[in-house]
C-alpha cells in the first residue's frame, strides 16, 4: 500500500446516513452500520459492498439523550454490531440486543434487557459491541457483563453485576484472551478490570482501574500474561496475569500517571504500545516497560481509530484525515495521508478484502485500492521523536 492518493486509494461508493457512531461491519457481500433517526429511531442498514446499494434496513425504537461531555458531539447510536456471517446482532442505545438475518434483516430474536433484567437504560446508551466466541454470544448489557445463546436468546450466565446507575455498565468492549493456558473473558467496566471463565462466568482475577468518573474506555490489550489499559483521569496501567495452581493473581506491573487514555484503544506492534492519548499525540510506548519511546510533537484530533497488518498502520482521525503509517519505536515514520471525510468520523474504520470502509457522522463511503496490494513497501518520511 504505496499511497493513499487517487490513483491508488480511490473512492469506490458513499451513501448518505442519519447519525451515528457505530463502525462498519462487513461480510462477504454486504456491510452494515447503524443510524440514529429523527431523534427517535435507530435504523439498521445494509449495503452491497460492490456498489453501495441498499439492500434491507431494520428500524426500532432507540433514540435517547445523552448527558455531560458526551452530549456535546450528538446522542446517536454509538455500539458496532457483530456478525457471524449468517445473523447480525445489534445493541441499541436503550439496551435493547436484536439479532437480524444477514440476508434479509429478518428478526431471528429481539432482548430487551431492561425488562428481561428490571434494569435502567445505561447512562450514556448502549456503547460496547457484542463479542461471538465458540457459538455463545457476550456483552455488557443489563448492568452486568452476559453471556447469551444465539440460538435461543436465553441468558446462561450474569457477571460483574453493577447497578449504580451512571458508574454501572461499561464503555469498553469485551475481548477473548488465552492467560496461562486459559481462555477467558476479559471485561472492562467503569472501575475495574477482571478476566471471567466462559462457561461459567466466574470471576477468575479482578483489579480496580482508577478512572475519572468511570472514563474507562479503551478495550484492554494483552501480550503473553501482561493486560495494558489507561483511562481519562488515572493515567496508563500494565498488570500481570500469575497463575498458582489453578488460581489467578493480579499483579501491577507499572503505571504512567502522565499518560492518560480517551476513546482510542491502541496498536500493539512487536512489542510496543501506539498509543493515542487524552493529549491529542501518538505515543510508543514498551509495553513491559512502560517507558515511552518516543512521543509525536504534532496534535491531530480527538480520536484515532486504528488497524494494523504487519509494521503498518492506517489511522482514521475523527477530522476526516486517514494516515498511513509505519509503526515503529524509533520515530513516527508517516507514509501518506488523505482526507477522506468532510464530516468528523468517531466510528472505527474497518477493512475487508481491499476495501476501507469509513462512516462519517452522516454517512459511509467504501475505498479501494487500485494498483497494488493492501499492504506493500513505500517511500516515507521519518521523523525522529524525542521523549
Amino acid at each position: 500500500m504505496a499511497s493513499l492518493s487517487d490513483s491508488a486509494f480511490r473512492e469506490l461508493w458513499s451513501t448518505d446516513l442519519g447519525e451515528g457512531y457505530s463502525g462498519p461491519v462487513a461480510t462477504e457481500k454486504m456491510v452494515f452500520t447503524v443510524e440514529t433517526r429523527g431523534k427517535r429511531e435507530e435504523v439498521i442498514r445494509a449495503f452491497d459492498r460492490a456498489d453501495g446499494e441498499q439492500v434491507w434496513e431494520y428500524v426500532q425504537s432507540g433514540a435517547m439523550k445523552v448527558p455531560f461531555f458526551a452530549a456535546k458531539n450528538g446522542s446517536w447510536a454509538r455500539s458496532t454490531p457483530a456478525t457471524d456471517g449468517e445473523h447480525l446482532y445489534v445493541l441499541s442505545m436503550l439496551d435493547t440486543l436484536t439479532c437480524l438475518k444477514v440476508d434479509t434483516g429478518e428478526v431471528a430474536w429481539q432482548v430487551d434487557f431492561k425488562r428481561r433484567e428490571e434494569t435502567q437504560a445505561p447512562t450514556f446508551g448502549g456503547v460496547s459491541s457484542p463479542l461471538i466466541f465458540e457459538n455463545a454470544l457476550y456483552l455488557h448489557a443489563g448492568a452486568a457483563v452476559t453471556r447469551l445463546e444465539p440460538d435461543s436468546s436465553l441468558t446462561k450466565w450474569r457477571a460483574l453485576e453493577d447497578r449504580r446507575g451512571m458508574f454501572g455498565g461499561a464503555f469498553s468492549s469485551l475481548i477473548v484472551a488465552t492467560l496461562h493456558g486459559r481462555e477467558q473473558i476479559v471485561a472492562q467496566t467503569r472501575s475495574m478490570l477482571a478476566g471471567l471463565d466462559p462457561e461459567s462466568g466466574k470471576t477468575l482475577w479482578s483489579t480496580p482501574v482508577e478512572a475519572f468518573r468511570g472514563m474507562n474506555i479503551l478495550t484492554p490489550t494483552i501480550e503473553g500474561d501482561l493486560i495494558f489499559t489507561a483511562t481519562y483521569g488515572g493515567g496508563a496501567f500494565c498488570y500481570r496475569i500469575v497463575e498458582d495452581g489453578g488460581e489467578f493473581e493480579v499483579e501491577s506491573v507499572w503505571r504512567d500517571k502522565e499518560l492518560e487514555g480517551y476513546m482510542s484503544s491502541p496498536l500493539l506492534i512487536d512489542g510496543y504500545l501506539y498509543l493515542f492519548g487524552r493529549d491529542r499525540k501518538l505515543h510508543c510506548v514498551d509495553i513491559k516497560t512502560g517507558e515511552r519511546m518516543w512521543t509525536h510533537s504534532e496534535k491531530f484530533g480527538e480520536y484515532w481509530s486504528m488497524v494494523a497488518n504487519g509494521s503498518r498502520a492506517l489511522a482514521l482521525d475523527e477530522r476526516g484525515i486517514l494516515y498511513l503509517f509505519e509503526a515503529s519505536p524509533i520515530g513516527f515514520r508517516l507514509l501518506d495521508k488523505r482526507r477522506v471525510s468532510e464530516e468528523s468520523t468517531w466510528a472505527h474504520l474497518a477493512i475487508s478484502d481491499g476495501q476501507v470502509f469509513v462512516r462519517s457522522l452522516r454517512g459511509l463511503s467504501a475505498f479501494v485500492w487500485q494498483t497494488e496490494p493492501l499492504w506493500t513497501s513505500a517511500k516515507s518520511s521519518v521523523q525522529v521523536d524525542v521523549r
